[in-house]
């Protein structure tokens, strides 16, 4: 009686494998630091005058939820904003508006303040957004 074991056929399973090469591949290229080769290394030259050129000067009107006014955060009304406008315009330099209207601001309001801003031909007007 002779009694011969067979073996089992080693197998190499390669699934294991596949996962654990996938997740490498995955840490390697999320710490992976990718640079700009567009970039130029250069420090550039220090200025004393750099940005001191010109003062920005800016009329901020505002309008709330209610469709009110504001100038500089004082409350106006529609007249007074209309003279603030017509001041502008009549300085040396006209400042630019700077629009702040509430995002749930009726539309009307803030096409009143364009508007007025064009007829006082003030030179630049801004709407400030997020």
């Amino acid at each position: 009686m002779n009694i011969q074991k067979r073996r089992k056929k080693t197998e190499i399973n390669i699934v294991p494998l596949i996962d654990v090469l996938i997740v490498l591949i995955f840490f390697f290229l999320m710490s992976m630091q990718f640079k700009n080769m567009d970039v130029l290394n250069i420090t550039p030259p220090k200025m004393e005058t750099a940005g001191k050129d010109k003062e920005i000067v800016q009329l901020m009107v505002g309008i709330d939820t209610e469709g009110q006014y504001f100038i500089d955060s004082k409350p106006v009304t529609e007249d007074e904003l209309i003279a603030a406008f017509d001041a502008a315009a009549a300085q040396p330099e006209p400042p630019s508006v700077l629009v702040m209207a509430d995002e749930d601001a009726p539309i009307k309001t803030l096409a009143f303040v364009m508007d007025q801003s064009r007829k006082a031909k003030l030179p630049k007007v801004r709407m400030q957004t997020r």
